[in-house]
Order: structure tokens, then C-alpha cells, then sequence
């Protein structure tokens, strides 16, 4: 069985300590590979992830400035060239954030926009970051075309119907470990309703630690607990939720297949 972390902020401090253990902890878990997102810093965390990467076996890496960022300037140029590098198989993650920083809309959509433009000439995927900002995100990304390259929204947090929205501009969703959350009902119906064709698993390490681990700092072997609750919630073999969720991101990401 193989499981694929498709959202972990590995190359943060977080880690630093400790990420020999960490990945370790993965391969142990079954999760064989894993994509480390940069995110914060402005453009040091894209730097920070592609000298994490560079000789790292089974770690691929984006490139992108996260929303909260948004008062760096935009420099389009200098994320080409980052997003350019062949162990970068997607870009961002990018997105709208009006719940920690509506005084800076106007400048996460033009992060935004900036970020579709790189992806359409890169022919590389896009990861966004939406909260409470679904509907202003997918208006965005159907005027700039997104779907000619797609995208995925991490630590997807809206329903079924937004998700069938998102398949038809060719946008996948990917479930946390806030679907273990027992509050999180109206998510896990959402996760049953949504066709596993359209699934991706993540962690989002450090943060979103799921049951039984809730609290803790999260970690990449973690997206386990994740893959048992969604085969738990739409009542299906793991081995089969491992074998779907880890094909849609091979192919999400372009990945080479393992043996």
C-alpha cells in the first residue's frame, strides 16, 4: 500500500530537529512520497523548499507566495525562474484568505492572478488556499482560465456541490486531518458525497494534527489516520482509498510511478 502526502511544510523550523525521524516515520506509515509546499517568508520559503528537495528522494516541491504574504511585492519574474525548476511540480500555494486578511484583498487577488499566469505557462498545477473566500477564488480562476493547467483546493473545506463546481473547471480537492475532527460533520458528508476520482490526501504538517494525534505537531505519516477515516466514512477498503488517492496524485503532479 501507498499513500501520498500532497500538502506538507516540511522544510519549515518546525522540522529542523528532527526530519531525518520524520520521514522515517512516513516511509513507515506508507506514505512513500510527499509534496512539501512552501509557504510564508514571502519568496524564502520557496528558496528554503527547493534546497530541501534538491537531493531528497520522493520529495517534490512548489513554488509560490501564500496569500498572507500578499503585501510582498509581486515580482513575477523571480517566481517564474523559482517555479521553473524541475523538482517543482506545482504552483503556490496561492489563493484568497479573508478570514485572518481582509485588509489585503485587493492584493491577494492580484497574488493570485500573478500566480494563474505562471502556471499557464508553465503547464504546472496550481495549489490554492481558500477560507472563507471559495466563491471570490473560483470566480478568479474561471476568468484567467485556470482549468487549462487545474489546481487543487487543500484543506478543502466546502461541500459536495462547490466540489462538482470545481471537477468541471478541472480542480481536484484534498482532505486534512480536519476530517477526523468530530465537529467537522458537515465536511465528512461532503468527503462521502464527493467522487474519490476527485480526492487527495494531505497533512498540511506542521498544523492540522488529525484523531488520534489532534494537538500535536503534525507530520507527514500521519496522512494514515486521514486515509482510515475517509475509507471509514464512505465504507470502502483503505487499500482502495491508498491505491485511488495515490493515483490522482500521480497523475496531479506528473509523478514518476513506484514499483
Amino acid at each position: 500500500m501507498q499513500l501520498i502526502d500532497t500538502h506538507a511544510h516540511i522544510a519549515s523550523q518546525e522540522f529542523s530537529a528532527d526530519i531525518e525521524d520524520v520521514l522515517s516515520r512516513a516511509v513507515q506509515a506508507s506514505v512513500t512520497r510527499i509534496i512539501c509546499v512552501a509557504s510564508g517568508s514571502g519568496f524564502q520559503s520557496c528558496y528554503d523548499t527547493a534546497e530541501f528537495i534538491k537531493t531528497r528522494e520522493n520529495i517534490w516541491g512548489t513554488a509560490g507566495v501564500h496569500p498572507l504574504d500578499a503585501t510582498t511585492p509581486i515580482d513575477e519574474d523571480q517566481l517564474l525562474n523559482l517555479a521553473s525548476q524541475n523538482k517543482i511540480v506545482a504552483i503556490g500555494e496561492t489563493g484568497l484568505d479573508y478570514f485572518y486578511a481582509s485588509d489585503t484583498k485587493d492584493m491577494q487577488k492580484e497574488w493570485l492572478r500573478t500566480h494563474i499566469r505562471i502556471a499557464k505557462k508553465l503547464k504546472k498545477p496550481l495549489i490554492i488556499h481558500a477560507r472563507d473566500a471559495g466563491k471570490e477564488c473560483l470566480e478568479i480562476l474561471t476568468q484567467e482560465h485556470a482549468e487549462e493547467v487545474g489546481g487543487v483546493f487543500h484543506c478543502y473545506a466546502e461541500d459536495a456541490a462547490f466540489a462538482k463546481t470545481l471537477a468541471s473547471i478541472n480542480f481536484m480537492v484534498s482532505f486534512t486531518g480536519v476530517l477526523t475532527f468530530k465537529k467537522s460533520t458537515e465536511l465528512q458528508q461532503a468527503a462521502k458525497e464527493i467522487p474519490l476520482e476527485q480526492i487527495m490526501l494531505e497533512t498540511d504538517s506542521p498544523y492540522l494534527a488529525p484523531v488520534p494525534y489532534r494537538g500535536k505537531r503534525c507530520e507527514p505519516a500521519y496522512t494514515l489516520e486521514t486515509a482510515k477515516f475517509l475509507a471509514s466514512l464512505k465504507e470502502i477498503p483503505l487499500e482502495e482509498i491508498a491505491s485511488i488517492t495515490t493515483k490522482n496524485a500521480e497523475r496531479f503532479f506528473n509523478l514518476p510511478q513506484l514499483l
